[in-house]
């Protein structure tokens, strides 16, 4: 909207309703082109999530229009959140589209490694998840598409039974997807695993099984090594140890 002022942050309190139909209960995360919050549906009261895209980000909804059909296309990747509905509010005089969608319960796992002694993870521990990781990873490219933006703010870890039930948040949904998408979700989900395990304060006292893995997150070296999501977790799943 021409001479609109900018919208940068919606600031919605809990108890603030949208579209009519949604109470917000709590503002869940902020990223470049949006704000997420977890709501609940004034006639049921089921939680979901809506993001709500900055306008400037959004023109003529293209990025939200987008964001919606990849979470449909990969509707059966169970690693990925449930698309629901969009809906549309107006704020500041500018018409602000809702994408609701499945909220799942859980911590980031930035918030999740924070909370471990020395802010790290065990090495089995950060295996475990880096299979989960690179199982639902490969199921997403197996549809021809990529994440693009894995991060361990992106990543929502609950734990379940012995092992952990992971979603992954934010797609980035610029363009067909092309090789080097495949190959930077491949690169991203070593670096994860190296960030889990402490980062580079931790890595010279890591196991030769582990530093095999990470490849001194060396792109050239990870990708000869593990060129798809599959790959890798292939060679998790055959792994030796001395």
């Amino acid at each position: 909207m021409t001479g609109a002022r900018r919208i940068e942050s919606f600031g919605f309190e809990p108890g603030y309703v949208l579209a009519g139909k949604y109470r917000v209960i709590a503002l869940l995360g902020r990223g470049w082109e949006a704000e997420v919050y977890k709501i609940a549906e004034l006639g049921t009261g089921i939680e979901r999530a809506a993001k709500l895209f900055f306008p400037y980000r959004n023109p003529r909804n293209a990025a939200a229009r987008r964001y919606a059909r990849k979470l449909h296309k990969l509707r059966h990747c169970p690693i990925l959140i449930q698309y629901h509905t969009q809906d549309v509010i107006e704020h500041q005089g500018q018409r602000v589209t809702v994408l609701v969608s499945e909220f799942v319960e859980g911590e980031l796992l930035e918030h999740w490694i924070q909370r471990q002694p020395g802010h790290a993870l065990h090495s089995f521990e950060a295996l475990h998840m880096l299979h989960s990781l690179a199982s639902g990873i490969a199921d997403i490219h197996r549809a021809r598409e990529y994440h693009g933006d894995l991060h361990t703010e992106n990543v929502i870890v609950r734990r379940h039974g012995l092992g952990y039930q992971l979603k992954l948040i934010d797609l980035y949904q610029w363009g067909a997807p092309r090789h080097e998408n495949i190959h930077g979700d491949v690169c991203d989900l070593v670096r994860l695993f190296y960030d889990m395990l402490g980062g580079a304060r931790r890595y010279a006292r890591q196991r030769e099984e582990i530093k095999a893995v990470c490849c001194g997150l060396k792109r050239s070296l990870i990708l000869r090594k593990f060129k798809t999501a599959g790959q890798l977790r292939d060679y998790l799943e055959n792994m030796r140890w001395g």
